[in-house]
């Protein structure tokens, strides 16, 4: 019965997306971290990709018996794999960047916009999640 209060609404959505910005800051990250590392070839995951299958995984919900209810199943790609509840992603290197003399193709300026691009969807899930739960607890209460 609990789980059918976080399956409900916006909360699976907004739970994904929080996983996939996570991911996605550990591998931006770790881009950081071997900026300076020779044959070094940095890894992203495409937020675009993901959007478009939460998206689908939204309408295929909507379409469904119960289009506010239940589980929010995501198709398995080579960049994100769904299984029994539980998200994984597979970053892929990117082919971007310019090619310096230790064969890195390192860009900085990139990683560090990706980066805080990443933050601001981080913390907008964050506070949407956060409005759904005092939604709940006001409900619970039974005061607003």
């Amino acid at each position: 019965m609990i789980q059918g209060v976080f399956d409900h609404g916006a909360m699976p959505a907004l739970e994904r997306m929080l996983t996939f910005t996570s991911a996605r800051q550990k591998a931006l990250s770790h881009n950081i971290a071997n900026l300076s590392t020779p044959n070094f070839r940095p890894v992203d995951l495409d937020p675009e990709l993901f959007q478009h299958q939460l998206g689908d995984a939204i309408d295929r919900r909507r379409q469904s018996r119960r289009p506010v209810d239940g589980d929010l199943q995501l198709r398995n790609t080579r960049q994100v794999q769904e299984s029994d509840g539980t998200l994984a992603f597979t970053p892929q290197k990117g082919g971007e960047g310019i090619l310096y003399h230790d064969r890195n193709n390192r860009d900085l300026e990139r990683t560090m916009q990706s980066l805080a691009e990443n933050t601001l969807v981080h913390n907008t899930a964050i506070d949407l999640l956060r409005s759904e739960f005092e939604l709940l607890r006001s409900a619970i209460r039974e005061r607003p």
